[in-house]
């Protein structure tokens, strides 16, 4: 599995003036409605489910919200690059400005995970992060993410 098997150019965004976890959530599901034909309503609600159980914010800046929506047939990403880290509520108290949401099958299993610990490897890569900070252009981004598929095994 390689990052750009998640993810399409039209599923990066840079977002301006995002204040809350809540309009957050908003945006990644209006963007995985758009870009991956997910029910924006019913993505909405499935991140604030699994950040209901305990935060997705994993330490740097960085946040990786999943869900399990019913009736896709793939594990889909969005990426967001905010423009103002926002107080998410991460392990390591940082604010958060690099987010990369899953959506998998209810019944995904394995695959779920293989992209989450995918995408984790790819985000603690300090040049990585770094790269994705200095660009605001969508495909830059998208070219960025795809070009480190040859991350190290967690």
């Amino acid at each position: 599995m390689e990052v750009a098997d998640l993810l399409t150019p039209g599923a990066i965004r840079v977002c301006n003036a995002v204040k809350s976890k809540k309009r957050l959530f908003q945006d990644l599901a209006e963007i995985a409605a758009a870009a991956h034909d997910i029910d924006e309503a019913i993505a909405v609600d499935a991140l604030q489910e699994r950040e209901s159980l305990g935060p997705t914010g994993v330490g740097h800046g960085v946040a990786l919200p999943h869900a399990r929506i019913d009736g896709i047939d793939s594990v889909r990403g969005v990426f967001v690059r905010l423009d103002r880290p926002l107080d998410y509520g991460s392990v390591d108290r940082a604010p958060v400005d690099l987010v990369f949401a899953l959506f998998a099958p209810v019944d995904a299993g394995v695959e779920h995970l293989k992209a989450l610990a995918l995408i984790s490897r790819t985000l603690r890569d300090p040049a990585v992060c770094a790269k994705l900070r200095a660009n605001e252009e969508p495909d830059a981004l998208f070219g960025i993410l795809t070009e480190t598929t040859d991350t190290k095994a967690a």
